[in-house]
Protein backbone atom coordinates (compact mmCIF):
# COMPACT_ATOMS: atom_id res chain seq x y z
CA UNK A 1 0.00 0.00 0.00
CA UNK A 2 1.44 3.35 -0.72
CA UNK A 3 1.04 6.19 1.19
CA UNK A 4 1.03 9.86 0.11
CA UNK A 5 2.94 12.21 2.06
CA UNK A 6 0.97 15.66 3.28
CA UNK A 7 4.72 17.90 3.92
CA UNK A 8 5.13 17.25 -0.77
CA UNK A 9 5.05 20.65 -1.88
CA UNK A 10 4.21 21.18 -5.91
CA UNK A 11 5.59 24.14 -7.94
CA UNK A 12 8.02 26.98 -7.76
CA UNK A 13 8.81 29.68 -5.05
CA UNK A 14 8.25 33.17 -5.66
CA UNK A 15 12.10 33.57 -5.92
CA UNK A 16 11.82 31.39 -8.31
CA UNK A 17 9.73 32.52 -10.55
CA UNK A 18 11.30 35.98 -10.38
CA UNK A 19 14.65 34.84 -11.27
CA UNK A 20 13.20 32.69 -14.14
CA UNK A 21 11.45 36.09 -15.59
CA UNK A 22 14.17 38.07 -15.11
CA UNK A 23 16.35 35.69 -17.58
CA UNK A 24 13.30 35.88 -19.83
CA UNK A 25 13.33 39.51 -19.88
CA UNK A 26 16.75 39.17 -20.63
CA UNK A 27 16.73 37.56 -23.04
CA UNK A 28 13.85 39.05 -25.16
CA UNK A 29 15.67 42.48 -24.49
CA UNK A 30 18.47 41.13 -26.21
CA UNK A 31 16.15 39.83 -29.24
CA UNK A 32 15.01 43.29 -29.74
CA UNK A 33 18.15 45.32 -29.56
CA UNK A 34 19.53 42.78 -32.30
CA UNK A 35 16.62 43.14 -34.64
CA UNK A 36 16.85 47.27 -34.06
CA UNK A 37 20.73 46.84 -35.25
CA UNK A 38 19.81 44.72 -37.90
CA UNK A 39 16.77 46.72 -39.31
CA UNK A 40 19.73 49.34 -39.10
CA UNK A 41 22.11 48.14 -40.85
CA UNK A 42 19.28 46.30 -43.47
CA UNK A 43 18.26 49.86 -44.39
CA UNK A 44 21.93 51.03 -45.49
CA UNK A 45 22.19 48.50 -48.01
CA UNK A 46 21.15 51.55 -50.84
CA UNK A 47 24.08 53.21 -49.94
CA UNK A 48 26.18 50.28 -49.68
CA UNK A 49 24.98 49.36 -53.17
CA UNK A 50 25.36 53.70 -54.13
CA UNK A 51 28.84 53.60 -52.73
CA UNK A 52 29.82 50.59 -54.96
CA UNK A 53 28.61 51.88 -58.05
CA UNK A 54 30.11 54.94 -57.39
CA UNK A 55 33.76 53.43 -57.01
CA UNK A 56 33.78 51.49 -59.79
CA UNK A 57 31.82 54.47 -62.07
CA UNK A 58 35.66 55.92 -61.00
CA UNK A 59 37.64 53.15 -62.16
CA UNK A 60 35.77 52.75 -65.39
CA UNK A 61 36.63 56.49 -65.88
CA UNK A 62 40.19 55.79 -65.76
CA UNK A 63 40.58 53.09 -68.12
CA UNK A 64 38.67 54.70 -70.59
CA UNK A 65 40.62 57.88 -69.95
CA UNK A 66 43.56 54.86 -70.97
CA UNK A 67 41.65 53.95 -73.89
CA UNK A 68 40.54 56.22 -75.45
CA UNK A 69 43.68 58.74 -75.24
CA UNK A 70 41.59 61.18 -73.26
CA UNK A 71 45.34 62.04 -71.17
CA UNK A 72 48.27 60.16 -70.99
CA UNK A 73 50.28 57.93 -68.72
CA UNK A 74 51.34 60.29 -66.74
CA UNK A 75 48.40 62.00 -66.46
CA UNK A 76 47.02 58.85 -65.08
CA UNK A 77 48.61 59.52 -61.60
CA UNK A 78 47.20 62.03 -58.79
CA UNK A 79 47.92 65.85 -58.72
CA UNK A 80 50.28 65.31 -56.18
CA UNK A 81 52.14 62.97 -58.45
CA UNK A 82 52.04 65.53 -61.41
CA UNK A 83 48.24 63.87 -62.94
CA UNK A 84 44.95 64.88 -63.31
CA UNK A 85 43.58 63.21 -60.48
CA UNK A 86 42.21 64.94 -57.33
CA UNK A 87 44.13 64.19 -54.32
CA UNK A 88 42.27 63.24 -51.02
CA UNK A 89 38.96 63.20 -50.16
CA UNK A 90 36.31 64.98 -52.51
CA UNK A 91 32.92 65.55 -53.35
CA UNK A 92 30.92 63.33 -55.81
CA UNK A 93 30.92 66.28 -58.62
CA UNK A 94 29.95 65.81 -62.41
CA UNK A 95 32.63 65.63 -64.55
CA UNK A 96 34.26 68.58 -66.74
CA UNK A 97 34.84 68.88 -69.93
CA UNK A 98 37.73 65.68 -70.40
CA UNK A 99 34.68 63.61 -69.30
CA UNK A 100 36.74 61.98 -66.60
CA UNK A 101 35.98 61.65 -63.41
CA UNK A 102 37.76 62.90 -60.00
CA UNK A 103 40.02 65.24 -62.03
CA UNK A 104 41.38 68.84 -61.78
CA UNK A 105 38.09 69.89 -64.10
CA UNK A 106 34.85 68.30 -62.64
CA UNK A 107 32.13 70.55 -62.08
CA UNK A 108 31.47 70.81 -58.42
CA UNK A 109 28.60 73.52 -59.40
CA UNK A 110 26.76 69.81 -60.07
CA UNK A 111 26.96 68.03 -57.58
CA UNK A 112 26.37 64.09 -58.34
CA UNK A 113 23.14 62.54 -57.77
CA UNK A 114 20.97 58.85 -57.99
CA UNK A 115 17.65 59.46 -60.14
CA UNK A 116 14.62 57.98 -59.98
CA UNK A 117 11.84 57.50 -62.33
CA UNK A 118 8.41 58.10 -61.57
CA UNK A 119 9.36 59.60 -58.08
CA UNK A 120 9.27 56.22 -56.10
CA UNK A 121 8.92 56.52 -52.31
CA UNK A 122 11.72 56.88 -49.89
CA UNK A 123 14.98 55.66 -52.02
CA UNK A 124 17.49 56.93 -49.85
CA UNK A 125 15.74 58.10 -47.01
CA UNK A 126 16.37 61.64 -47.87
CA UNK A 127 13.63 64.53 -49.85
CA UNK A 128 14.26 64.05 -53.55
CA UNK A 129 13.86 66.73 -56.07
CA UNK A 130 11.12 65.58 -58.05
CA UNK A 131 11.64 66.86 -61.93
CA UNK A 132 9.22 68.14 -64.73
CA UNK A 133 8.73 64.71 -65.74
CA UNK A 134 7.83 63.11 -62.48
CA UNK A 135 11.55 61.95 -61.66
CA UNK A 136 12.83 62.04 -58.41
CA UNK A 137 17.02 62.79 -57.93
CA UNK A 138 18.75 62.61 -54.83
CA UNK A 139 22.05 64.86 -53.85
CA UNK A 140 24.77 62.18 -52.65
CA UNK A 141 26.06 64.84 -50.56
CA UNK A 142 27.42 62.57 -47.63
CA UNK A 143 29.68 60.74 -49.92
CA UNK A 144 33.15 61.32 -50.53
CA UNK A 145 35.65 59.40 -52.58
CA UNK A 146 39.39 59.77 -52.44
CA UNK A 147 41.21 58.43 -55.77
CA UNK A 148 44.62 56.76 -54.85
CA UNK A 149 47.01 56.44 -57.89
CA UNK A 150 50.70 54.82 -56.73
CA UNK A 151 53.58 53.39 -59.17
CA UNK A 152 53.56 49.51 -59.04
CA UNK A 153 57.17 49.25 -57.38
CA UNK A 154 58.23 46.04 -59.24
CA UNK A 155 56.66 46.97 -62.92
CA UNK A 156 57.37 50.53 -64.22
CA UNK A 157 54.47 50.13 -66.77
CA UNK A 158 51.82 49.44 -63.71
CA UNK A 159 49.84 51.50 -61.56
CA UNK A 160 47.86 49.75 -58.13
CA UNK A 161 44.38 52.46 -58.17
CA UNK A 162 42.28 52.70 -54.88
CA UNK A 163 39.18 54.44 -54.85
CA UNK A 164 37.86 54.73 -51.21
CA UNK A 165 34.01 56.06 -50.94
CA UNK A 166 33.33 57.11 -47.38
CA UNK A 167 29.48 58.28 -46.56
CA UNK A 168 27.30 58.38 -43.40
CA UNK A 169 24.30 56.05 -43.77
CA UNK A 170 21.45 56.96 -41.24
CA UNK A 171 23.64 56.73 -37.87
CA UNK A 172 26.75 54.59 -39.31
CA UNK A 173 30.02 56.03 -40.97
CA UNK A 174 30.72 53.88 -43.56
CA UNK A 175 33.87 53.07 -46.03
CA UNK A 176 33.98 51.42 -49.57
CA UNK A 177 37.45 50.62 -50.86
CA UNK A 178 37.94 49.58 -54.41
CA UNK A 179 41.61 48.41 -55.30
CA UNK A 180 42.70 47.59 -59.03
CA UNK A 181 45.46 47.88 -61.34
CA UNK A 182 46.37 49.65 -64.46
CA UNK A 183 48.90 49.06 -67.27
CA UNK A 184 50.00 51.79 -69.78
CA UNK A 185 48.77 49.60 -72.44
CA UNK A 186 45.42 48.80 -73.48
Amino acid sequence: MFRSSRNSHAGFTLIEAMLAITVLMVGVLTLAAMLGTCLSLMTTSQYDYIAQQKALEAVESIYTARDLQQTSWTGIQNTSLGGIFLTGPQPLCAPGPDGIIGTVDDDCTKPDYVAQPNAGTGFINTTPNISSNGDATYSLGTYLRTITIVNDPTFPDLRDITVTITYTAGRFHRTYQLQTSISQYS
